[in-house]
């Protein structure tokens, strides 16, 4: 098998198992920590993911890999000198908030060790993050998985192990994470520094600032559409809404994987196609990744009331109705990052921008409106309709950037799209009035199986033909 396939395969392997096993760790905690718990710690990690774009401005994101490949002769100092300005930034905002904890603690109603933790957090996840990219870029894939399962083993283990002893379960949870993220990840850091030799180059500090500081709004605003539902949930009806709420996320959020590891492996692909303009071979490849991404989502909303099951006590049933509309937003986040690809490719970050904060906004605004009318659930809802929304802005700034940079050239035909998506959408709600019919659910899961059973071969040849792409 050539290195590149066979990497492929691993990276896929070690996408699932970063946060799968976290993931599959849900049932444990949920039974450990109470609904308020459970909601307070979400609430900590909604928090993580805001600061986290203002103290590291999401250098490990978009810029470097594409630095990476950009700047492949002088890769080394590339990733040396932006782990500096990232350990550099993560300084400043300690100190800044030391001075001032008092402040910061009641704006994020966390606790002193609460925030200093988040702080490390944010360090250790953009240190593995640099060298992680590195490794994928040059298919080295052996440490990668090793270190991704030694890490994501270790954190529910040493999580359980905290909060059961521990009064203060919330925060014995979030302590299990760092230690386990300051013991697998740390030397990653020094590693890339002695390849590279340097934690300050002024092109690069440079680049990276003047690549990522405009897209500042825009990482802001997907973690916000992540994010904010729950915040908001907790400030207007309780933490125990909030915890129900987090848990149908989180399962919902398991499809995430599948996005991230089928992008993960067809980024450097698209990418290497934009820059040979060859841009109308993305297509088929980005239609066939809607279709299986929409079956997966669409299995998930059917088994929702067994899944919730497995993953929590029967407090935590109502989430089973959140979970539809969250699954079918992720159809849509994985839409958007195939049309934000040449934006990026471009640099065309202010489209991006515009895009992705007009979405945002508009979450907090619907979340504001239909929370305080229907309650926690519609929250699921407003997710959706901003990531339809999210996802048009981007595809119709796609074709700015084509029209520009392409010869007049796009990529995707609408209504081939459409004719994914919208069935999709009405599968999915038909689905949700199911769920008090067992027998008719089972039925098409049997049904559903029997399909996936004759067709094997076609899959399997999918799944082959897109693990080949990084070699191509």
């Amino acid at each position: 098998m050539p290195v590149q396939v066979k990497a492929s395969l691993w990276f896929l392997i070690c996408s699932f198992l970063q946060k799968g096993i976290s993931t599959v760790s849900t049932p444990i905690f949920t039974r450990l920590l109470s609904t308020a718990e459970y909601g307070q710690y979400n609430v900590f990690n909604s928090w993580l993911g805001i600061i986290t774009i203002f103290v590291t401005l999401n250098l490990s994101a978009g810029v470097y890999t594409q630095g990476l490949v950009k700047f492949d002769k002088d890769n080394k100092i590339l990733s040396s000198s932006l782990q500096g300005l990232t350990l550099f930034s993560v300084v400043v905002w300690t100190v800044v908030y030391l001075l001032f904890r008092n402040f910061w603690n009641r704006i994020f109603l966390l606790t002193t060790v609460q925030m200093l933790a988040m702080l490390a957090m944010i360090w250790t996840t953009a240190v593995f993050s640099f060298w992680a990219s590195e490794q994928r870029v040059e298919y080295k894939y052996r440490t990668l998985v090793i270190v991704t399962l030694l890490v994501s083993l270790a954190k529910p283990i040493i999580g359980v192990i905290f909060v059961i002893n521990a009064d203060d379960k919330v925060t014995a949870r979030i302590l299990g994470l760092v230690l386990a993220e300051l013991i697998g990840y740390t030397w990653t850091f020094f590693d890339q520094i002695k390849k590279g030799k340097r934690l300050y180059s002024k092109k690069y500090w440079l680049y990276a600032l003047g690549f990522n500081l405009p897209l500042v709004p825009h990482y802001l605003s997907q973690v916000v559409l992540s994010s904010a539902d729950r915040i908001m949930i907790r400030d207007m009806i309780s933490a125990d809404a909030a915890g129900i709420y987090s848990l149908a996320y989180s399962i919902s959020l398991l499809m995430t994987l599948f996005n991230t590891a089928l992008m993960q492996t067809i980024s450097p692909w698209i990418y290497q196609k934009i820059k040979a303009k060859r841009i109308k071979d993305i297509a088929n490849v980005a239609y066939t990744t809607l279709i299986m991404l929409a079956f997966l989502n669409l299995f998930l909303i059917l088994l929702a009331p067994e899944v919730v099951a497995i993953f929590a006590p029967a407090a935590y049933y109502e989430a089973i109705y959140v979970i539809p509309p969250v699954a079918m937003s992720v159809y849509f986040m994985y839409a958007y990052d195939l049309f934000a690809k040449f934006a990026f490719y471009y640099e065309k970050t202010k489209f991006v921008m515009v895009a992705s904060v007009i979405g945002a906004v508009l979450n907090i605004i619907l979340n504001y409106i239909f929370i305080g009318m229907f309650g926690y659930q519609a929250a699921g809802y407003t997710t959706l309709a901003c990531y339809m929304i999210y996802s048009v802005g981007h595809y119709y700034f796609m074709n700015k950037v084509c029209d520009q940079f392409c010869d007049g050239e796009r990529p995707y035909d609408l209504k081939k799209i459409l004719m994914i998506t919208i069935p999709f959408l009405m599968t999915g709600l038909i689905f949700l009035g199911t769920y008090s019919y067992p027998v008719i659910r089972y039925g098409i899961v049997v049904v559903a199986l029997i399909i996936v059973l004759i067709k094997r071969k076609t899959i399997i040849g999918i799944i082959k033909n897109l693990m080949k792409m990084r070699k191509a």
